[in-house]
């Protein structure tokens, strides 16, 4: 995920450097290389919109997919006994899940484990 923000962060980057240089050479150009620099700035833009639209699409997926409740069962290995808890799916871990109440559920090794599908609210 940090790669991600930092490839975004490099290529914002990039695209202000690029417009600043062609505001500098501006003024040396001729009349018909404004229209390529032109083209190639309007590319830049919409190439830098997407990538700044799909990287917020992609965070705000995560977010709702993280935030969906989910249930767990966890079946005791010593006994027949399960118990059906409510928990998003970010508060999953390997050896703990933190229900909607705040309450922290440490899993042992032996334990078996099943999530179903999201719950509605």
């Amino acid at each position: 995920m940090l790669t991600k923000i930092l490839v975004t962060l490099l290529v914002i980057a990039g695209a202000i450097f690029y417009i600043r240089q062609s505001k500098v050479s501006r003024t040396k150009e001729k009349t018909q290389d404004m229209g390529k620099g032109m083209i190639i700035r309007f590319s830049l833009y919409i190439t830098l919109s997407i990538s700044i639209l799909a990287s917020a699409g992609y965070w705000y997926w995560d977010w709702q997919d993280g935030n969906k409740v989910v249930s767990v069962t966890i079946v005791s290995p010593t006994s027949n006994d399960s118990v059906v808890y409510q928990v998003r799916k970010k508060h999953i871990a390997n050896n703990e899940i933190i229900t909607i109440d705040g309450i922290r559920v440490r899993l042992s090794n032996q334990e078996r484990i099943t999530i179903a599908n999201a719950v509605q609210e």
